[in-house]
């Protein structure tokens, strides 16, 4: 088997996964990816295991984020913006819980 470059590994397509950069034939985002690797604190062996991926989808992943910091962050901080814009203008309905404590 050819090793794989970042490039093949890493695609974006419109459509899928809202054209966020994904895993090559998975819908799992290099979002998820360093969500999971640095937030959550999973090692690239535990996220690979757990979503069925290579060791080196993990770390072309890691790769991508870090060679295209400032622009995923800046789409990331967007996307955060418009999730706060949606729930001002379409609230719950479901009541909030009350704090019995």
């Amino acid at each position: 088997m050819q090793a794989q470059s970042i490039d093949e590994r890493i695609v974006k397509t419109p459509g899928i996964a809202g054209g966020s950069p994904r895993i090559a034939g998975h819908r799992i985002r290099v979002k998820d990816i360093v969500t999971w690797y640095e937030y959550l604190g999973m090692s690239a062996d535990e996220i690979a295991a757990a979503y069925d991926l290579e060791l080196a989808d993990i770390f072309a992943a890691l790769a991508y984020y870090h060679s295209h910091l400032e622009e995923l962050q800046q789409s990331w901080r967007e996307e955060e913006k418009l999730v706060e814009a949606l729930k001002k203008q379409y609230p719950s309905r479901l009541p909030h819980p009350q704090n019995n404590g």
